[in-house]
């Protein structure tokens, strides 16, 4: 299973309505965590689950949901987490 696909399945957890992850490790090539096996990633995620939470709070919802992964396959990881009534 790809790193992609293992976050998407974690991240199932918070009942997305929609999930976009873009591995941009290629343009970190020869940095510390990528020498590591560690990837840098962006995010966008969509859930009702995120109502009512701060941007922090539904970060760690999201690391949360990461686990393992945050400390082994993830080294960086941009989180852009919104609710569908926002734009």
């Amino acid at each position: 299973m790809s790193v992609i696909d293992a976050m998407r399945a974690s991240l199932a957890a918070l009942d997305p309505v929609s999930i976009e992850i873009i591995d941009d490790s290629a343009k970190h090539a020869g940095h510390a965590g990528a020498r590591s096996g560690g990837g840098h990633f962006r995010l966008q995620i969509v859930s009702p689950r995120f109502a009512g939470f701060r941007t922090m709070e539904r970060h760690r919802l999201v690391y949360d949901a990461l686990g393992p992964l945050m400390k082994r396959e993830i080294h960086a990881l941009s989180i852009t987490a919104k609710t569908p009534d926002e734009p």
